[in-house]
């Protein structure tokens, strides 16, 4: 994997969300270097991506997957993320049709098409409901918001404000905009630990799928279909009366971009 300095690495999207992939099953790339993934991702002296990736060895299951944000930090779950991971594995030969894997928040499954992931997500419990917003975990945490002409919406500023806020400063978290535009629910979101706006989040979408399930406005009674600015993702789940959800699926693209090297 590192000879003389040089490494090998995957670039994957997932409706935009773009992501490198380490194949660290000899385990030579250390998880604790948090500098160099910082370095690896940044747009102008890396590589340049939303996230890192790590798959490893694991017994019981496919394989693991270690997962950090753009600032070098080992994160929360990804839900686009997961899904390109998945999509990695296939071309590795690690799966086939079905993927069972172990990430941060437990163990996921995958259903696999070649570049068409359905990842099972973890059980939601419970929805903070408020007037003005609304807050749950999917894997990560997420504050959730309906907005007016989304499209138009600072998703920067607005979502900095939040993140940043005297209740979330500390653990941070991530900051979604959403507007029901015909059947579909359009979703911006501000991440944490990237800092800024992605092109799509994964466990941000399945969040506002929630949220819109609640207030009667999602798509369907057991899906809600979803665009991002990079692209259409589809959320399906068991909504219970007591707003748990349960057999959660996010469906979407999972695409391989290139692959390289790069010194380290």
């Amino acid at each position: 994997m590192i000879d003389h300095l040089r490494m090998q690495f995957y670039k994957y999207q997932g409706t935009g969300n773009d992501f490198i992939i380490i194949d660290n099953r000899d385990l030579k790339f250390d998880r604790a270097d948090n500098a160099l993934v910082a370095k690896l991702c940044d747009r102008r002296f890396g590589i340049g991506a939303d996230g890192l990736m790590l798959l490893q060895s694991k017994q019981g299951v496919d394989f693991e997957m270690v997962y950090y944000n753009s600032d070098g930090n080992e994160s929360s779950m990804c839900g686009n993320g997961g899904r390109c991971i998945v999509e990695f594995a296939r071309y590795l030969g690690l799966v086939k049709d079905t993927a069972h894997f172990v990430a941060i928040d437990g163990e996921h499954e995958a259903k696999v098409k070649s570049g068409f992931i359905s990842l099972k997500m973890n059980d939601v419990k419970e929805v903070e409901l408020n007037a003005d917003f609304s807050f749950l975990n999917t894997g990560s945490p997420h504050y959730v918001a309906f907005v007016n002409d989304v499209n138009n919406y600072n998703v920067f500023e607005e979502g900095k404000k939040v993140r940043y806020n005297n209740r979330f400063k500390a653990k941070g978290t991530n900051v979604n905009f959403i507007e029901k535009t015909g059947s579909d629910l359009f979703v911006r979101t501000y991440e944490r630990g990237v800092e800024g706006e992605t092109y799509s989040c994964g466990t941000g979408v399945t969040a506002a799928a929630m949220v819109a399930a609640i207030k009667n406005v999602a798509t369907q009674k057991n899906y809600c279909d979803i665009k991002t600015l990079g692209g259409n993702l589809k959320v399906k789940f068991n909504h219970h009366p007591d707003n748990s959800f349960t057999d959660v699926w996010l469906e979407g693209p999972a695409t391989f971009v290139f692959k390289g090297e790069i010194g380290i």
